[in-house]
């Protein structure tokens, strides 16, 4: 029997998945038909995002919970690292390249939560790693090209992002609070700080063209950008609160293969066969992370607490 909430999480998933690939369809046409600066972009999907919460709070959709600014700092400069190594990232190194040592994530994230936060991963969930981490590897072994520059550029990329995502999940249950009450804290504090990392990333006559020669069409597709994104965060934020950021992450590979995929069968993109054997092989590691969480999130309700051991005792 399915639970409400395995419902709520297979529902936010489904947006988070169907949000993820639209606005990486727009993103790359936004970059490539106008130029626009990629951390710029991000600032405005923040600013936006900030202004989607505040139009939520006076709709009573949620009711904001004063947090300790100080507590929100580690968050929103993680956030910028993030965005900026992610960049530079992909910037120095091929997709293929990117996404390999992308995979390190989770085991990075299993690493901070289990010496740092006294999290237990079991053995069957550490072993979905290695068919997921084989199907990664499948899908980009067509576009490796290793560099020094952009594998330190990746590795600071995957441990910031790593920390941000343990962040998330931390801070929430930490302070007591929903998704939308540490986004609507997080959110334009992320996007305050980005001004400053701006003008070192992205110089002052790359937006000579962007802001004096916008055609309408531009405009709309920056507006439709910056909504989705809203979705994006939210989801995000949604999912780590209340599963894991390893769920999220697995989540995110099936991302990509549905994003290969997806490439192949609407755009007729080449597909090599180690690639559709990839794309099967980080599936099945998802479906069977999936199936091994269920199990113990099931074995663990059956579980009697403290109070009912010394009644029944």
């Amino acid at each position: 029997m399915v639970s409400h909430n395995e419902k709520l999480v297979f529902l936010c998933s489904l947006i988070n998945i169907f949000s993820s690939i639209v606005i990486v369809l727009l993103n790359k046409w936004i970059y490539t038909k106008y130029n626009f600066p990629n951390i710029t972009l991000t600032c405005i999907h923040f600013v936006v995002t900030s202004l989607g919460l505040l139009i939520c709070r006076h709709a009573n959709i949620f009711q904001p919970k004063s947090l300790p600014f100080l507590s929100m700092i580690p968050i929103a400069i993680s956030f910028c690292g993030f965005v900026v190594f992610t960049n530079l990232s992909l910037e120095s190194n091929t997709v293929g390249t990117y996404q390999i040592i992308k995979t390190m994530t989770t085991p990075c994230i299993i690493f901070i939560q289990t010496y740092y936060y006294g999290r237990h991963f079991s053995t069957k969930v550490k072993l979905t790693l290695i068919p997921i981490t084989i199907g990664v590897v499948l899908n980009s072994v067509y576009d490796v090209k290793f560099n020094i520059v952009g594998i330190i550029f990746a590795a600071v990329g995957v441990l910031i992002t790593s920390l941000y995502q343990v962040l998330v999940g931390e801070k929430q249950h930490e302070l007591q609070v929903n998704s939308m009450q540490l986004l609507y804290y997080q959110a334009p504090l992320s996007a305050f700080l980005l001004l400053f990392v701006i003008p070192f990333f992205e110089p002052l006559d790359a937006f000579h063209g962007v802001f004096f020669n916008w055609p309408f069409e531009a405009l709309v597709a920056v507006f439709m950008s910056a909504c989705v994104a809203f979705v994006v965060n939210l989801s995000i934020f949604w999912i780590i609160g209340n599963t894991s950021p390893v769920t999220y992450n697995m989540i995110g590979h099936l991302k990509f293969c549905l994003t290969l995929l997806g490439g192949f069968i609407l755009f007729h993109d080449p597909i090599q066969i180690l690639q559709l054997l990839g794309i099967l092989t980080t599936v099945a590691g998802v479906l069977i992370y999936t199936h091994i969480k269920r199990e113990e999130m099931k074995k663990n309700s059956s579980l009697p607490t403290a109070s009912e051991s010394r009644t029944k005792s």
